[in-house]
């Protein structure tokens, strides 16, 4: 558990508190998972252009996330068949990769490692290009207020809003590997984030859903350019333990092309 979680569990007063305290220590001295549902994993790896790798980098992040939970006591999550068989990998494998360029000459892998609950929260609404804050924040408190108290609270809410719908849902679940104090950097974004921030608290859902405590730990907004006639908003949620993390690296080899 990152530092930021861990000190909001340790101030959190209220229905079980000791037992969500203690379960953050022992997993923390004693290199234990936080929750049974040790998720699936998701990376989002920025390469510079000219970046040459030696092996395919879906293989690699497998092979990672094979060698992590084997080796630890987590639970194995993936199934090969999402309607059929559904038989489990017993690997946790095929991990998640969405790959992007960018103009950095480094590498930057960007990990989310999310449970059932909180993805069967996700959400995407297609809403009229005259839409403005007021309804699209509408549609997600509504939405919270119905399902937030099924995804373990205090919840971590990723907003992508703008491109395609598929655009707007990678988007959204990006927002979730930020931390819990990045902001976007344009304001009237950087305002949104605040005013859904404080909309979702006065829910008071709470810890686990009993009412006490707050309701989210953060929201973040991702924006893109879209269609005209469009503006989707996908909303993407993560759990409290918010197992993210971030890791660059200067690459090995470049080659100028």
């Amino acid at each position: 558990m990152r530092e930021e979680i861990f000190q909001q569990v340790l101030s959190y007063e209220g229905p079980f508190c000791d037992v969500l305290r203690r379960n953050a220590e022992v997993a923390r001295t004693k290199d234990l998972p936080l929750c049974q549902d040790t998720g699936f994993v998701e990376f989002f790896i920025f390469i510079p252009f000219n970046a040459i790798f030696e092996r395919p980098i879906q293989e690699s992040c497998d092979e990672a996330v094979k060698k992590v939970y084997s080796s630890k006591p987590y639970r194995y999550s993936i199934v090969t068949d999402p309607l059929y068989e559904r038989k489990n990998t017993r690997t946790n494998t095929p991990s998640i990769c969405h790959i992007f360029h960018w103009d950095e000459e480094k590498v930057q892998i960007r990990l989310l490692i999310k449970g059932g609950g909180s993805e069967n929260l996700t959400t995407l609404f297609m809403l009229s290009p005259t839409a403005g804050e007021e309804e699209l924040m509408g549609k997600i408190i509504e939405h919270v207020a119905r399902h937030g108290s099924k995804g373990c609270p205090p919840l971590r809410v990723g907003v992508g809003v703008g491109g395609s719908a598929d655009k707007a849902m990678l988007l959204s679940r990006l927002a979730l590997t930020y931390s819990l104090s990045d902001v976007n950097p344009d304001p009237r974004y950087e305002s949104l984030e605040r005013r859904i921030s404080e909309k979702l608290n006065q829910l008071r859902i709470g810890f686990q859903g009993l009412g006490v405590g707050p309701t989210i730990f953060s929201v973040h907004v991702l924006q893109a350019p879209t269609h005209i006639a469009n503006l989707p908003v996908a909303v993407s949620f993560d759990c409290y333990l918010s197992r993210i993390g971030v890791v660059e690296v200067e690459p090995v080899r470049i080659e100028s092309r």
